[in-house]
């Protein structure tokens, strides 16, 4: 006894606008760092930004340079985690590239100088930092931790863009 069999194919195509969240990026360790690092940018900034003096009778050099570089690092950094978590295909490609190599490998290394010089300065002048010295010591060593933030995420970056 034979039977005839068959079989009907329908393909539906649906366009929406919302914007999905690719909430597992947040989940893997450079989606971790990244976080990690903009929520310690922002710490940074904030105790900088408010204490910041605009009239002193010593230069601010160091402390100048600490708040471009956590200002420049905090902005970039954003950037990279919005566009890991509005984009799945992004966090998968952007990995690969050299890009995130070069990135968190520059963040390293102006981040510690920058934290570095700011912590002998204010160490050094105590006095002229008088009632700032303490949110300006902890915003340095916060930078250095963030340093060290980057440092780990120039490790994952290159062993993605390797293949490993």
């Amino acid at each position: 006894m034979s039977h005839s069999v068959t079989v009907t194919r329908t393909t539906t195509t649906t366009t929406t606008s919302a914007i999905i969240i690719n909430t597992g990026y947040l989940k893997s360790w450079p989606g971790i760092l990244k976080l990690a690092e903009l929520i310690l940018g922002i710490v940074c900034v904030g105790l900088v930004g408010y204490y910041y003096q605009k009239y002193n009778s010593f230069t601010q050099t160091p402390e100048t340079f600490f708040l471009l570089m956590a200002v420049t690092f905090l902005i970039g950094t954003f950037l990279l985690l919005l566009s890991c978590l509005i984009s799945i295909s992004t966090s998968s490609i952007i990995s690969k590239t050299i890009y995130e190599v070069i990135y968190h490998g520059f963040a390293f290394l102006l981040l510690l100088a920058a934290s570095l010089t700011f912590i002998i300065e204010v160490n050094h002048k105590k006095r002229s930092y008088s009632n700032d010295y303490e949110p300006y010591f902890a915003a340095a060593v916060i930078g250095l931790v963030n340093s060290g933030l980057y440092l780990l995420s120039t490790i994952f970056a290159n062993r993605s863009y390797r293949g490993l």
